[in-house]
């Protein structure tokens, strides 16, 4: 636990409805001059943001880079098909393979941390590597199945079964999220799968469906009737089939469910959840204002994370600081590249940030050393930079000074 001064954080730019904001591992206090003993840094009018929210990833699957093997595919059943020959046969994803789990799931960690992502939902079972030396909240109150097309298939990174989706839905705590892969693909069957979800009674509240993309209007208007969530993962949608969820439809008829936005890994996804946030920017879809939500407060609402996604006073102080370039914070972030994100803290411990920012470790107690992002000087805290500089699998542009 760290004991460390508080810091407050001053002239936080745009339009943002403080001025400062104090902390320690909590949110303390907005708009609040900084009192004695704070350490002070001035912002210089760069921007305040939650922690991002990336509603869906698979931990151990972004150190593969993207991986397809027709130009369009009708469902992803049948990229399943094309994969499962590759992952027997070919060299390069062999050795991939053969990293440890506790590795390829750090360098999963790494590469939201490194975007500004704070909290991630994993859809795999929650492995007890996940405990290990990982630098973001990774949710672990769910319940999850694969998809119809993996259920009694393996699916996990040890080759546990996908899961039966009604089966799992049955055993799944009504306050917690139910995540499945539906209607992922853009033929008949994948057409008809919210049917066959719904008539199994496995469409309610805390149901988080991911993907989406073949769900009609009359669909999308009984997924919001049931206050059920979907995630957008547009780069993956795009890349596998040339077409992503439309999700204007539920955007514009609100109801009790939410749109999260999620990366999904670098198999099929874009490189990092800033990255999708500019892919989903280009479908025409959302506004600015819309895709912050996706990765803050709708994220947290469809995921049941009650204090994740906001600066609130009492809140865990997970925050991140981006430069104001724009008129609004959503555009400010839309604009943001993760060599653009300045500082990272997941609960009041300041986990990466700029050199400017050493006195926010040093007042946390944290110690640091220096490591390169993308061409940019950073610090990181000191077992972050280890963990890094150890890994078998290296981070593409990131590396320890």
């Amino acid at each position: 636990m760290i004991w460390g001064r508080s810091v407050t954080l001053v002239n936080v730019g745009g339009p943002q409805t403080f001025r400062s904001i104090r902390f320690t591992s909590k949110i303390l206090a907005t708009d609040e001059p900084p009192r004695r003993g704070d350490t002070v840094v001035d912002l210089d009018g760069a921007c305040v943001l939650p922690g991002l929210i990336n509603a869906h990833d698979h931990l151990e699957l972004n150190h593969f880079g993207r991986l397809k093997f027709r130009e369009r595919y009708e469902n992803a059943a049948e990229w399943i098909d094309d994969m499962r020959p590759q992952l027997a046969n070919d060299p390069a994803i062999a050795a991939a393979r053969r990293h440890s789990l506790t590795e390829r799931l750090f360098i999963g960690a790494l590469k939201n941390l490194l975007a500004g992502v704070t909290t991630v939902a994993h859809h795999n079972p929650y492995y007890s590597e996940l405990r290990r030396t990982i630098p973001i909240r990774v949710i672990r109150r769910y319940g999850w199945a694969h998809s119809f097309a993996m259920e009694g298939q393996p699916a996990g990174a040890r080759g546990e079964p996908g899961g039966e989706v009604a089966q799992r839905w049955r055993r799944t705590s009504a306050d917690v999220p139910f995540m499945v892969h539906l209607a992922e693909g853009v033929d008949e069957d994948a057409e008809g799968e919210l049917a066959r979800l719904d008539a199994a009674g496995c469409l309610g509240p805390n149901t988080v469906i991911v993907h989406g993309v073949a769900i009609d209007p009359e669909g999308l208007r009984r997924l919001g009737a049931t206050g059920a969530s979907l995630v957008w993962c547009p780069a993956s949608n795009m890349f596998l089939f040339g077409r992503t969820a439309a999700i204007r439809f539920l955007l514009e008829r609100p109801g009790d469910g939410a749109v999260a936005l999620g990366s999904d890994s670098r198999l099929t996804g874009a490189n990092d959840l800033l990255d999708e946030l500019r892919e989903a920017r280009r479908t025409g879809c959302a506004s600015p204002s819309e895709l912050l939500a996706m990765v803050t407060t709708s994220a947290a609402r469809a995921l049941r994370l009650r204090h994740a996604g906001q600066l609130a006073i009492g809140s865990p102080a997970d925050l991140i600081v981006v430069p104001n370039r724009a008129d609004s914070l959503g555009e400010s972030l839309l604009e943001a590249r993760r060599a653009d994100v300045g500082l990272v803290v997941v609960g009041g411990r300041p986990m990466v940030g700029e050199p400017r920012f050493q006195p926010v470790f040093d007042s946390r107690r944290v110690t640091t050393r220096p490591i390169v992002v993308d061409g940019q000087p950073r610090l990181a805290e000191s077992a972050l930079a280890r963990r890094i500089a150890g890994c078998p699998i290296t981070e593409p542009g990131v590396r320890v000074a």
